[in-house]
């Protein structure tokens, strides 16, 4: 059974930095790309971050530069390192694994930027 388990969100000041890690099981993930969407209310569910299973990161033009996204394949797990956090990234964040023929989601994990 595949699973993929966010955590790390909580609350956090404007500026503050947060580390949001999913972890997988029920798949060989070193062959998944894996990616960190986001949603806030009322607002579509946007793609904030993608790691290829080769390594290469692309990332939305919002976080540029304040997000990075990072893998430990022995760990079967998927990092999110937010830094300089803002209140418009307040949202539920959630963990994707694709290959070319599946997509497998968590739950989410909610980060709330408030001052």
């Amino acid at each position: 059974q595949v699973q993929l388990v966010e955590s790390g969100g909580g609350l956090v000041q404007p500026g503050g930095s947060l580390r949001l890690s999913c972890a997988a099981s029920g798949i060989i993930f070193s062959t998944y790309n894996m990616d960190w969407f986001r949603q806030a209310p009322g607002k579509q569910r946007e793609l904030v971050a993608i790691i290829t299973s080769g390594g290469s990161t692309n990332y939305a033009r919002s976080v540029k530069g304040r997000f990075t996204i990072s893998r430990d394949n022995a760990k079967n797990t998927v990092y999110l390192q937010m830094n300089s956090l803002k209140p418009e990234d307040t949202a539920v964040y959630y963990c994707n694994a694709n290959d070319r023929t599946t997509h497998y989601w968590g739950k989410g994990t909610l980060v709330t930027v408030s001052s």
